[in-house]
């Protein structure tokens, strides 16, 4: 067997396809996000603009975060020492999950490493707890649920994205006497649409199922305090687990789910994905709650984020560019070519120094390939305006068309 071989035939197939992934090594630069150093192949330093993070607020330069996270290193160390169940929990596990319980009105909560593991570790373990357990997932959740939804080895069934028509029709004929769980999202990140948390808490009742909602790209984004989608509808109380992420608004690295303490209690003690994993340190459990609680008191933040988005669209709409419709604080602009859209990301950045990274297949389906601008409350007017302008030439050079204005 030339194993080798099998290992270029792999790689050539995404090279052919204009969908091989290259790595860029950045250097953020502290006080300065979105400003970073590119560490470019010929050795060379370039001054970039980060477009595409998923530090939605700026968090990950915060100087309470910052601060919280130097405290704990010089109190505790560098490591957790261990899994949880063998020396590895620790004050600010706890105080980290009280945090978390708190912000969605939870009785407990629970940390993974990332919020992948905690989908994944979830959702293959609640099969084993409610056994002849049937799931109905929407057909854009995040891979790390559809790998949960695999592992767990029930009954599933994929309803079309945010299609409760559908979904009714696949909870009617479901067998009755089953347990039940509706898994979906708050913000699809691709398309940067809502799911429809009202209807669906509304079948759930109606036909006795349990909820599951990933919250990732909407915690510490949307409601009062941060708490997500379902806090600004009033509805995480009629969420039965609720996951997030600690390395996306809150600017840290970490995951978690929040449920009853039972619910939790159960996940904790059965899942292998939690049970043997080492756990996360203590600087950075210090930081992700020092944001979480910062957070919870600055709505500024996410009204300047929510202003930067809405002025980002209006202004490549008014261009032509075809922004794709998106409610959300996400700003996809479609492409629809892989050649194409890794064209435009490398001029972005060779010729205007804006990292914006692109999407291709399998991440989005083949066709719909798109440039996915994330803008914060630190990129400022000068940054919006050399985008701007980045695009308009652009979209020109590369002969890409144009969306009419509508009047």
């Amino acid at each position: 067997m030339d194993y080798t071989a099998h290992l270029d035939t792999a790689l050539e197939a995404l090279h052919a396809e204009d969908r091989y992934r290259v790595f860029m090594d950045i250097v953020r630069q502290k006080g300065q996000f979105p400003r970073a150093k590119w560490n470019k192949p010929d050795g060379t330093v370039q001054d970039i603009a980060v477009w595409c993070g998923n530090d939605y607020l700026g968090m990950g330069q915060n100087e309470v975060v910052l601060e919280a996270m130097r405290e704990a290193l010089e109190v505790a160390g560098a490591g957790s020492g261990g899994t949880r169940n063998i020396s590895g929990t620790t004050a600010y596990h706890n105080a980290l999950e009280a945090e978390i319980a708190d912000l969605h009105q939870k009785e407990d909560a629970l940390v993974f490493t990332s919020a992948y593991i905690a989908n994944d570790a979830t959702l293959s373990t609640l099969p084993k707890l409610f056994p002849g357990l049937v799931i109905f997932s929407d057909e854009l959740n995040h891979a790390s649920m559809i790998e949960g939804l695999r592992r767990g080895r029930c009954e599933k069934h994929i309803w079309r994205h945010n299609d409760v028509a559908h979904l009714r029709e696949l909870l009617e004929a479901a067998d009755p006497n089953a347990p039940k769980l509706i898994a979906f999202e708050s913000v699809y990140s691709m398309d940067g649409d809502f799911g429809p948390l009202a209807e669906v808490c509304a079948l759930a009742e109606e036909f006795g199922a349990l909820t599951y909602l990933d919250e990732v790209h909407a915690v510490g984004m949307y409601g009062p305090r941060g708490g997500g989608v379902s806090e600004q509808l009033g509805l995480a109380g009629k969420i039965d687990i609720i996951n997030g992420t600690l390395g996306k608004a809150y600017g840290v690295m970490g995951g978690y789910i929040a449920a009853s303490r039972k619910m939790v209690d159960a996940v904790r003690s059965y899942a292998p994905g939690f049970i043997f994993t080492t756990s996360l340190p203590p600087a950075v459990l210090a930081g992700a709650t020092a944001s979480i609680r910062y957070l919870k008191e600055h709505q500024e933040l996410r009204d300047q984020q929510q202003e930067a988005a809405k002025v980002l669209k209006l202004r490549l709409k008014a261009m032509g560019v075809p922004v794709m419709d998106s409610p959300s604080h996400i700003v996809p602009v479609h492409v629809g070519n892989p050649a194409k859209c890794k064209m435009l990301s490398d001029h972005l950045l060779n010729d205007f120094g804006i990292y914006v990274q692109p999407i291709n297949y399998p991440t989005v389906p083949r066709g719909t390939e798109r440039l996915r601008f994330t803008p914060s409350p630190v990129h400022d007017g000068p940054m919006m305006d050399e985008l701007v302008h980045a695009l308009d030439s652009l979209w020109q050079q590369c002969e890409l068309a144009r969306k009419p204005i509508a009047c």
